[in-house]
């Protein structure tokens, strides 16, 4: 097992060319008095901010945008401690690595249940990616334990890319209503059912397929390891 405030960070994901000169700008122009912790109470805020907006849409399709706002909020909280802490070379490495998961998963269900609350997502569906997103995010925890690789991104798919999904979905939905698509197996579905569910395949996938993968190439270097002690 690896030391886990030693591990190698990789986040390749499909809007790093934009996200990192942004996240690198602020981190430079943050008020002394912003901190990383400030950063991660608001990106736990704005997590509050999109459950409470999603179950408001029950009497107004209007709050959508105030859920769109949440996520914005939150990719600021989120993805801006961390870089502060190392552009002011104040990291704690195994304290904000615990703390800033706790909040992650503290977000994950928070997002989750408040779209299953909504009047556009069915609560089993929102639960199904809740509960894929959960799984992933183990997933990495462990990976980072036993590898000291901190992977947050597959296929150019990270956190940031679900957010922009989440706020594209609630444009449309706002737009267009939550209107009905007939689907092969599954007859006519919602709209916001079906990107919920195709977030929830995408992130079961790459669960099911890196678990496989990881397992293999850990039997081997476990069987070389033996090998050597004979």
């Amino acid at each position: 097992m690896q030391k886990i405030d030693e591990h190698k960070r990789i986040n390749d994901i499909l809007l790093g060319p934009l996200e990192r000169p942004a996240l690198a700008w602020l981190a430079e122009h943050m008020p002394r008095w912003v901190t990383p912790d400030l950063l991660t109470l608001i990106g736990l805020f704005a997590s509050l901010l999109i459950f409470v907006s999603y179950w408001l849409t029950q009497k107004s399709s209007a709050f959508l945008w105030l859920a769109s706002f949440g996520f914005i909020l939150n990719w600021f909280g989120d993805s801006l401690d961390g870089t502060l802490a190392r552009h002011r070379k104040i990291e704690r490495p195994k304290y904000g690595f615990f703390v800033d998961h706790i909040i992650d998963a503290i977000d994950e269900v928070m997002v989750f249940l408040g779209l299953g609350l909504s009047p556009y997502v069915t609560f089993t569906i929102a639960n199904l990616a809740l509960v894929a997103y959960l799984l992933i995010s183990v997933q990495v925890y462990i990976s980072t334990a036993v590898h000291s690789v901190f992977k947050i991104s597959y296929g150019k798919l990270g956190p940031t890319e679900i957010r922009l999904i989440a706020i594209l979905a609630n444009t449309v939905i706002f737009f267009l209503g939550n209107p009905l698509v007939g689907l092969p197996y599954f007859g006519q579905v919602a709209l916001y059912d079906v990107i919920v569910g195709a977030v929830a395949a995408i992130l079961m996938y790459i669960f099911i397929s890196s678990s496989i993968l990881q397992m293999r190439t850990l039997a081997k270097e476990d069987s070389a390891h033996q090998d050597k002690k004979k």
